[in-house]
């Protein structure tokens, strides 16, 4: 078992003896059936190999699922960074306007 590890020609040798067998699977029986053999094996290898499930089953929410910050948004604030960014924009023509403009020439 220690020569099981990544970049080894073990390894290598196993993780392609198990895409054959499941290339394989989904040739004889299907992909779907072949992806509820998948997904049951999964489900047999948690509940058999993992003692702490709860804990296994919060650390793997808690990864995809980030904490929530609460923040307190001040409105006057946001107001005031909104008429401000407005304000920096230089007034557009729209095409009606200038349209308007080169007919009156």
């Amino acid at each position: 078992m220690k020569d099981l590890k990544r970049g080894t020609p073990a390894f290598g040798i196993l993780l392609g003896s198990v895409l054959v067998a499941a290339g394989a699977l989904i040739m004889w029986i299907g992909f779907w059936r072949t992806l509820i053999l998948v997904l049951l094996f999964a489900v047999g290898y948690f509940l058999g190999a993992v003692q702490d499930k709860a804990g296994f089953v919060k650390g793997a929410v808690d990864r995809v699922v980030p904490e929530k910050k609460e923040q307190t948004i001040d409105f006057r604030k946001e107001v005031e960074k909104e008429q401000d960014s407005f304000r920096a924009q230089p007034p557009q023509e729209t095409s009606e306007a200038a349209a308007d403009g080169d007919e009156e020439e």
